[in-house]
């Protein structure tokens, strides 16, 4: 597995981490200072809006996890993959795309999300 494969996986169990002291930690780790989080609901700039995001994630979707929905496809400090959103061994409620661009030192810069199902009200 690819150092950013490894990276994109690390990234999306972040959305999984409920402590809020653990979570943070791993943002601090995996994310540039001046990282980005933009999807169509929200542009999240910093790693406190980042966290603050992940946190009203979670209250939202309440006991879902995320989960890589297949291979990451990386070139130079880009990285393209799916995910899913859904019940532990579930179906997936959500599906999303997202591109990440990463920084020299490895971390995410950026992530540009899309949201591909989403549940109808």
């Amino acid at each position: 597995m690819s150092d950013t494969a490894k990276l994109v996986e690390r990234y999306l169990a972040t959305w999984n981490i409920t402590d809020a002291a653990e979570r943070r930690a791993e943002i601090d780790a995996l994310w540039a200072e001046d990282g980005r989080y933009i999807d169509p609901l929200v542009d999240a700039a910093g790693r406190d809006a980042i966290d603050a995001t992940i946190a009203a994630v979670q209250q939202q979707f309440p006991g879902l996890v995320f989960t890589l929905g297949g291979d990451v496809d990386a070139h130079h400090n880009l990285a393209r993959f799916t995910w899913n959103l859904g019940p532990e061994g579930g179906e997936a409620i959500v599906v999303g795309f997202d591109v990440a661009v990463m920084t020299e030192d490895g971390r995410i810069q950026t992530v540009h999300g899309f949201l591909d199902q989403v549940p109808t009200a």
